[in-house]
């Protein structure tokens, strides 16, 4: 399948813990938590992406901040 038609990876917004986490969703099934843009990067590439663009929308999602919000 070509990267063109994967789903979107949704990072929601940043859950108390410690450390701080986000969880991360595709297709509306939770993949896991992310704790900064690598695990993000990494969670895509589970589903199949194999060049990850993070600004990329149709790729990633952020919700609840964006790449940079990793802290409440």
């Amino acid at each position: 399948m070509s990267d063109d038609v994967r789903r979107p990876v949704v990072v929601l917004g940043v859950v108390p813990g410690d450390p701080p986490f986000r969880p991360v969703q595709a297709g509306g099934e939770t993949l896991g938590v992310a704790h900064d843009m690598m695990d993000v990067i990494r969670l895509a590439r589970q589903v199949g992406w194999k060049h990850v663009d993070l600004d990329d929308p149709a790729q990633v999602r952020w919700v609840g901040g964006g790449k940079y919000k990793w802290r409440l």
